[in-house]
């Protein structure tokens, strides 16, 4: 009776695995954006939390420097913020509240 439990739990943690694999690619391949000024300054972030674009409307070049740098750090971290939720939120349905770092997941 044991062994065929163990099978089936081997089965189901497999199972969970290959699933969290596939749920981590599909993150790593998201695009999210990040915004700031009203969407004066957007930056896009792939699921590695990689900068992908930035774009600045050009009215914001005139404007002091200071002020930009901190609507870039804005849209970007509100861009980090969003990817983290959405990995969360993914991985936890998967792992049914399991923590993270489970060995072998």
């Amino acid at each position: 009776m044991f062994k065929g439990n163990m099978k089936k739990i081997m089965k189901q943690a497999k199972e969970m695995q290959d699933q969290m694999m596939k749920t981590q690619q599909e993150l790593e391949a998201m695009e999210v954006e990040g915004t700031a000024g009203g969407g004066a300054v957007k930056a896009v972030l792939n699921g590695k939390k990689e900068l992908i674009s930035i774009n600045i409307d050009s009215e914001l070049l005139k404007d002091d420097k200071e002020i930009l740098e901190d609507m870039i750090i804005v849209c970007i971290n509100q861009a980090h913020e969003k990817i983290d939720q959405i990995t969360q939120e993914k991985m936890g349905s998967i792992s049914g509240g399991m923590p993270s770092g489970f060995p072998g997941l």
